[in-house]
């Protein structure tokens, strides 16, 4: 049984802190309305707009554009206008006379990206930034919010914030899942894989690979950015009005095409992940990909951050879900379950040669299994350390080919 429970906060906020959450509400709304309004039809229930997956590839990348939304905020606001929609079609179909939803009440839908809680403050993404109200809790205790919230039995799935007009207060529903004993996903005593993982490695000269030895290669991607960027440069030298507005459509054509090309890459990207059944799709954080990659390009860093984007929102369409970890050391790392040794002379490039026990194999494909296995760890460690885990005997397994992939034995598909 899913067990859930809901918390609710009352936020101190600074007058700094209300004036960004007003403004990011007021966008928020703004990016409902505007999707409720696509999917609308006034003819005919039939021909509303209801596949989220549709909506957000249609009007996604223009509502990033017209406001300063962060990404899940966007998203979040294109998901609660595409289910209003539904709620309507479902009226229609009752033959109750109903017209096209609207959004005038200040809430805003958060998860866990969107959102981060703290013991006496929680952080919300904003058009400001993040910002940090702390929380107003009642003396007695434990509250709600602790209960629930705070305890490691309960697991936070997702908040609303809304504005009490009449009050002028801001107040956080937080809603969790209890994760513990009989109301797990999955029992860990079934001795069954709680979860199956796909890792990826992030890189240069391969785009993207997967623990289960899937490239996507870079080479066709590198080339046209090179196109587009030697294309500029011969307009820039001409020096007149029209080649600056040639030079502005040439930039949108190529904003485009890059676009398109990391879309392709984030489907094709899930459904290796669906084909092989994994629950998780595990990406290296991102954060100091710049410094860790300091022979990539502006478009490399860019392809990389907006392919993590793309599969965040892509993949839970398909049931799956999107992590990070730390990337400390896995194309260093060994990654054969028996060895685990870790050092700098084991990476030569593109290629990979354990210094202890021998393993050769691509570096990507090493990087991409190592990605893999420190999430599985992590979370088979969280599980197992559980009070009420049972046996203990929870798995967490990562998901790779059957064979040794060496650079040549890969599949490539995007770009080669």
């Amino acid at each position: 049984m899913d067990v859930r429970r809901t918390a609710v906060v009352k936020l101190a906020v600074s007058d700094e802190q209300r004036d960004a959450l007003h403004r990011t509400a007021e966008q928020y709304l703004y990016c409902a309305n505007r999707t409720a309004d696509y999917c609308w039809s006034d003819t005919s229930y039939t021909e509303c707009k209801t596949n989220k997956r549709e909506v957000r590839d249609a009007l996604y990348s223009e509502l990033r554009k017209e406001t300063d939304l962060q990404a899940q905020l966007v998203q979040a606001a294109i998901r609660r206008a595409v289910e209003a929609v539904k709620g309507v079609i479902e009226r229609w179909k009752k033959g109750q006379h109903v017209s096209s939803p609207t959004f005038t009440a200040e809430t805003m839908d958060y998860d866990t990206r969107s959102a981060t809680f703290y013991r006496n403050k929680v952080s919300l993404a904003s058009v400001e930034g993040r910002v940090e109200p702390t929380f107003v809790l009642p003396a007695d205790s434990p509250t709600p919010y602790e209960r629930y919230v705070l305890s490691e039995g309960y697991e936070f799935c997702e908040s609303t914030l809304r504005y009490d007009a009449a009050t002028d207060e801001f107040y956080l529903h937080i809603s969790t899942r209890r994760i513990d004993g009989d109301d797990a996903e999955v029992s860990v005593d079934t001795g069954h894989p709680d979860q199956t993982v796909l890792g990826i490695d992030l890189g240069v000269n391969s785009l993207a690979v997967s623990s289960t030895g899937t490239f996507w290669q870079g080479d066709d991607y590198d080339h046209w950015c090179g196109e587009f960027e030697k294309r500029r440069g011969e307009m820039q030298q001409r020096g007149t009005q029209a080649a600056h507005n040639a030079l502005l459509r040439l930039g949108k054509r190529e904003e485009a095409w890059r676009k398109q090309y990391i879309h392709t890459v984030a489907n094709e990207l899930v459904m290796e992940a669906v084909e092989h059944d994994c629950d998780v799709i595990v990406f290296e954080d991102l954060t100091d990909i710049r410094e860790r990659l300091p022979q990539a390009k502006w478009h490399h860093v860019w392809a990389f951050r907006r392919l993590y984007e793309y599969v965040s929102y892509k993949a839970p369409e398909q049931g799956v879900s999107v992590e990070q970890v730390e990337p400390n050391h896995t194309s260093q790392r060994c990654s054969r379950t028996d060895c685990g040794f870790t050092h700098e002379d084991n990476r030569h490039g593109e290629h990979f040669e354990c210094q202890k026990c021998g393993y050769e194999v691509n570096a990507d494909y090493n990087g991409a299994k190592n990605i893999g296995l420190r999430y599985a760890r992590k979370r088979t460690h969280r599980l197992r350390s559980s009070p009420k885990s049972g046996s203990g005997d929870a798995e967490v397994d990562l998901r790779v080919n059957g064979g040794t992939v060496n650079g040549e034995s890969h599949q490539p598909i995007a770009g080669d």
